[in-house]
C-alpha cells in the first residue's frame, strides 16, 4: 500500500532441492567441508547462508543488514496477496547485489489493522508488532549487524517505522536502526495516467510486473471499483483510523488498467537506486552510534548535563 503512505530426513533433503531449484541457485563442489566461500559468490540472503558464510557476509557487509519490511494484505483481485513482500524484497536483493548487505528472510510482522475484514490479510497487534520487531533488530545485531537498515515497503508503516525507529532511544544499544522509507516514482517516468493511485493501482500493478509477472492478473481488473468513496467528512487535520476504509472499503484503489512493465522497470531501479544509495551512506556514517552512545551517557545523568 503505498498511501497509508513466504522417513523426515528423505522430505527435508527433498524440500532443499526444490528451494533450491526454484531460486536458481548452484553451489560450488569446489569449497571444501565447513569452509566459507568466496567472498564473490556470497549469497546475501541470510537463510541461505552456511555458519561459516555467515561470518564472512558480516564482515563483507561491514556490519549493514537490510530488513525488508513487507505485509499481508489484500490487493484488488488482481495482485498477490504478499505484493509489498515480494516487491520489497525484490528491491533490497537487487540493491544488496550492487553493494553487498545481509538480508533479512521475509517480515511482514506491521501495521494493518485497515484490512484486517479482507480475506488472507494477516494484522498483529501493536504491542506484538513493536515486540517483536525490537527482538529481531537485538536478534541480529547480536549476530553483528551493528547497522540495521529497515527498508519499508508498506504504506501502512508510514507512521509505525519512525516510531520504533524513535524508540530506540529509550534504552542504551550497540547497533543503530535506520528506516528507509517508501520508493518514489523515478524522475524520468511518464506522468501517471491513475488520478488515485493509492493501492494496488497503476504504479503497484507495473511495479509487481517487474519482480513477479507471473503473479499479475490483469483479466481481473475492474472486478471491483478503485474509485475513492469519499463516505467521511471532516475537517483537514482531523484524523480518525477508520479513513481509508470510508474511502476504499474494498481495499482497492487507483485504476490498475493503465499498470505497464516499462513504468514499472523504471520505478523498480529507481527504488533499487536509492537503496544501493543508503547502504553506502550507512556504511559511511561513523557518526550516529557515537552520537548515540553519547546521548545514552548523558541521559543516565541529566542534571549534570551543561546548559
Amino acid at each position: 500500500m503505498r498511501a497509508l503512505l513466504r522417513p523426515l530426513t528423505c522430505i527435508c533433503v527433498f524440500t532443499a532441492v526444490l528451494i533450491s531449484a526454484a531460486y536458481g541457485r548452484t553451489q560450488s563442489a569446489s569449497t571444501p567441508a565447513g569452509q566459507p566461500a568466496n567472498t564473490s559468490t556470497l549469497s546475501p540472503q541470510w537463510e541461505e547462508l552456511t555458519g561459516p558464510d555467515f561470518i564472512q557476509a558480516i564482515h563483507q557487509s561491514q556490519g549493514v543488514c537490510l530488513l525488508p519490511f513487507g505485509i499481508l494484505e489484500k490487493h484488488g483481485t488482481h495482485l498477490p496477496i504478499g505484493t509489498d513482500l515480494i516487491d520489497v524484497r525484490h528491491a533490497s536483493l537487487q540493491a544488496a547485489k550492487q553493494e553487498y548487505a545481509v538480508v533479512f528472510p521475509p517480515y511482514y510482522f506491521g501495521q494493518i489493522a485497515e484490512a484486517r475484514h479482507e480475506p488472507g490479510t494477516v494484522s498483529y497487534s501493536a504491542k506484538v508488532q513493536m515486540e517483536l520487531l525490537q527482538a529481531t533488530t537485538n536478534e541480529m545485531a547480536r549476530n553483528g549487524c551493528k547497522k540495521i537498515v529497515i527498508v519499508n515497503g508498506h504504506g501502512g508503516n508510514e507512521s509505525f517505522l519512525p516510531y520504533f525507529a524513535q524508540s530506540q532511544l529509550d534504552s542504551p544499544k550497540d547497533y543503530v536502526v535506520y528506516v528507509y522509507g517508501l520508493h518514489h516514482q523515478a524522475a524520468d517516468a511518464p506522468p501517471l495516467k491513475d488520478k488515485v493511485d493509492e493501492h494496488a493501482g497503476e504504479t503497484e500493478t507495473s511495479m509487481m510486473m517487474v519482480s513477479r509477472p507471473d503473479l499479475v492478473h490483469m483479466d481481473r481488473v475492474g472486478q471491483e471499483s478503485g474509485a475513492d468513496k469519499d463516505r467521511l467528512h471532516l475537517p483537514s487535520g482531523l484524523y480518525t483510523g477508520i479513513w481509508w476504509y470510508a474511502k476504499f472499503p474494498d481495499h482497492y484503489a487507483g485504476f490498475a488498467q493503465y499498470a505497464n512493465a516499462k513504468l514499472g522497470e523504471m520505478d523498480m531501479n529507481a527504488w533499487v537506486d536509492g537503496i544501493v544509495e543508503a547502504i553506502r551512506a550507512v556504511k559511511a556514517d561513523q557518526t550516529s552510534l557515537q552520537l548515540q552512545n553519547e546521548f545514552f551517557q548523558k541521559s543516565t545523568h541529566p542534571v549534570d548535563t551543561r546548559q
